[in-house]
């Protein structure tokens, strides 16, 4: 995935109000859509080197959105969650996912179970379709590896008992992190910060549900999902 348009560089001065965030430019300070729910751990120090992509519709309100940090430890990393099913799909689609291989026909935000939307539904004739939960992962630490989430989620917990149940159904389901940051090598469940998601994904995983990590290339340029990395999930 490229960029439509060159990114702006500047320095991050703060993230706020979850959505929001002041970058120093230099055109001057702006302030730019933070397209990140999650706590960003590592990734909203004062000072960090940051990239905003411009709005393509004049009329919006914040004119920049947030999309790549370098770390204290010079890691790119790409925090836009947004990004993170697109490059999954892109993924697929060219043929750098084995284990998702064999489906020609890929749906997106697709309903299913009690009032949610499957990120990716992988369909193929006489072949059991596939439900694909993605989530991005931005937190790491030393020793290379990531983990995820980096805050407590109920809707996390959430999709993998649905996934579950469609397994449970008949049906295949597949659990990706998209990790937007070339330093990590594997990743493991964030325990530390939400045990209850941890539990819910070795439930989710001892009832047949997938789980994969795709590695990306990330700079001001583009990100792409290049490399499948470890999962790994401790036993506790």
């Amino acid at each position: 995935m490229r960029f439509e348009d060159p990114l702006l560089e500047g320095r991050l001065i703060r993230r706020y109000q979850r959505f929001l965030a002041d970058v120093d430019t230099p055109s001057g300070v702006v302030t730019a859509h933070c397209p990140n729910t999650g706590s960003m751990m590592g990734c909203v120090a004062p000072g960090l080197r940051v990239w905003l992509s411009p709005a393509r519709n004049p009329a919006r309100k914040l004119a920049w959105t947030w999309e790549l940090v370098e770390t204290a430890d010079g890691a790119l990393v790409g925090v836009h969650t947004g990004r993170a099913n697109a490059l999954v799909r892109e993924a697929i689609e060219a043929g750098q996912v084995p284990a998702l291989a064999g489906y020609p026909r890929i749906r997106p935000e697709v309903r299913y179970g009690e009032g949610s939307r499957i990120d990716l539904l992988l369909e193929a004739d006489g072949a059991r379709p596939c439900y694909v939960e993605v989530k991005n992962v931005t937190a790491a630490v030393e020793g290379r590896t990531g983990f995820f989430p980096d805050a407590v989620t109920a809707r996390g917990r959430k999709h993998l008992l649905e996934m579950q149940r469609c397994v449970e159904a008949g049906a295949r389901a597949a659990l990706v992190f998209c990790v937007q940051r070339a330093d990590v090598a594997r990743v493991q469940p964030a325990d530390h910060i939400d045990p209850a998601y941890g539990e819910a994904l070795r439930r989710a995983v001892s009832a047949g549900v997938a789980v994969l990590a795709l590695g990306a290339d990330v700079s001001p340029a583009g990100i792409t999902l290049c490399r499948p990395l470890a999962v790994e999930i401790p036993a506790l």
